[in-house]
């Protein structure tokens, strides 16, 4: 499958999350009636209506509904690149019969493809009919819905967008609702607004507008997914528990080495080697070996000498400071 099939490929993507949302209002703009047909179409081409219909049918079978996609985009549909599923035979060639020994009838199993996603089948477009709109206002395209319902619990229609041709707007009258995909800085108001006014004089319902291809940046990305944003938040909080880790560890290293050099004895003995346990074998102390213990003789010697040595050094400053002070006294007397 493409890339583009986010819904099924990260299905716990933020952009899953919208889609997963989309599906809930739609259900509930339904106006409490089930919805069992829906068609998803645009103003111009490029805005994204193929790419919301098939992630929408997608949802809509992960949460356990069987769907059935229709690309009624005869001219240049491109759901089955999307699936990876043959081109034809599709929706023209069923509605045409041009395929069939008995066009009165017709087997519909024969133009339904398979997807990797349960519970989600497709109806590719088919061969490009030279008369798309006639076919679509054809009997046979209401009677394939109304044999569709009785398979199924929703139909999705990718309908072809409404500024070029009226394919999609004729469809807005036998389907339940519609939902118009614009896309952000590139949909103008003006086609936006004829759109909506042409489905709506022929009787159509619309159940809303996808606002798509909005820029985001990462951060807000990251954001916008309540689990994002625990991640980031839970990174933050073992990144300071590190730190105050290491600066309660520093603390107490610098309160060892404090108290270690107050005392000549220990001044050179590191915590780790003052907390070492014993080790003992049968009951016994075992020896550390003998040029370890002439190796700590020889550093205790040296150390205690330089003790000694600091100590005589201070004691003749002293001295001579208090020399200085008493030929002072005796100067000022």
């Amino acid at each position: 499958m493409k890339k583009e099939l986010i819904a099924q490929k990260d299905p716990k993507s933020p952009i899953s999350e919208i889609f997963r949302t989309l599906r809930t209002n739609i259900q509930f703009m339904n106006g409490g009636k089930k919805l069992q047909t829906l068609q998803i179409t645009s103003t111009m081409p490029g805005e994204g209506k193929s790419y919301v219909s098939s992630n929408l049918a997608v949802t809509f079978a992960q949460a356990g509904k069987k769907v059935i996609l229709i690309d009624a985009d005869m001219r240049k549909g491109r759901l089955y690149t999307i699936f990876e599923v043959a081109p034809r035979p599709g929706l023209s060639n069923y509605l045409s019969g041009m395929d069939a020994d008995d066009k009165g009838n017709l087997d519909i199993s024969n133009y339904i493809q398979t997807t990797e996603v349960p519970n989600l089948l497709l109806i590719p477009a088919g061969n490009i009919p030279p008369n798309p709109s006639e076919l679509l206002v054809s009997p046979q395209m209401t009677q394939l819905l109304e044999d569709l319902k009785e398979v199924c619990d929703l139909i999705i229609i990718d309908g072809t967008p409404c500024g070029l041709v009226a394919d999609s707007v004729i469809l807005s009258r036998v389907v339940d609702t519609t939902v118009i995909v614009s896309a952000c800085k590139e949909t103008k108001k003006d086609n936006l607004d004829k759109v909506v006014k042409n489905i709506q004089n022929v009787g159509g319902k619309i159940a809303g507008i996808v606002l798509n291809k909005i820029p985001i940046s990462p951060k807000k990305y990251s954001q916008t997914y309540y689990y994002g944003s625990t991640t980031m938040q839970n990174a933050k909080k073992n990144t300071r528990g590190k730190k105050a880790i290491e600066y309660m560890n520093n603390a107490q290293n610098l309160k060892t080495r404090a108290a270690s050099s107050m005392n000549p004895e220990r001044r050179n003995v590191r915590p780790e080697q003052m907390r070492r346990p014993k080790i003992e074998k049968d009951g016994k102390q075992l020896e550390r070996p003998s040029f370890v213990q002439k190796n700590e003789e020889q550093k205790q010697k040296t150390n205690n000498n330089d003790y000694n040595k600091t100590i005589d050094m201070t004691n003749d400053i002293l001295g001579k400071m208090n020399s200085y002070l008493e030929q002072e006294k005796k100067n000022l007397n």
